[in-house]
């Protein structure tokens, strides 16, 4: 598999950048804080959201392997201490069952989540680069 993206940057760091790639079109920009005008996405804000892509689709995959009827999921993702020893992230995900979900299928969805961290390559990668993931999930059972 290769990606290919396309960077476009006009101006100084006051201004802003655009990456481009098959699927995708992400305006970037220097955060406040770092001297740019802060309007559009950051490294370090993408490098979490690749993460949590990555997370997010891989746990949706293994719940449908495994035959659980998701009607939803969603998921917050928190990242902090970001140093030259890695970052802490954890991704809270939160499944919603179909209202005739057992206690078999809870359980199941429990073990997915562990599951899901350990095959999520974006993971991984960011692992073997000392970061620290967690994960925090919730399931709740749709009600009538």
């Amino acid at each position: 598999m290769s990606i290919n993206l396309t960077t476009k940057w006009i101006g100084n760091t006051k201004q802003q950048g655009i990456i481009e790639g098959h699927n995708l079109d992400t305006i970037i920009a220097i955060p406040k804080e770092l001297g740019g005008n802060g309007m559009g996405a950051e490294p370090k804000g993408m490098l979490v959201s690749s993460a949590a892509a990555c997370y997010s689709m891989t746990l949706i995959a293994m719940l449908e392997g495994r035959k659980l009827e998701v009607e939803r999921l969603e998921m917050d993702s928190k990242a902090e201490n970001f140093d030259a020893n890695g970052f802490k992230l954890v991704h809270y995900p939160h499944v919603i069952l179909s209202q005739d979900a057992t206690e078999v299928q809870i359980e199941s969805v429990k073990r997915t989540f562990l599951a899901a961290d350990k095959a999520c390559a974006v993971g991984n990668m960011l692992k073997k680069a000392d970061a620290e993931i967690t994960i925090e999930g919730k399931i709740t059972v749709a009600s009538n």
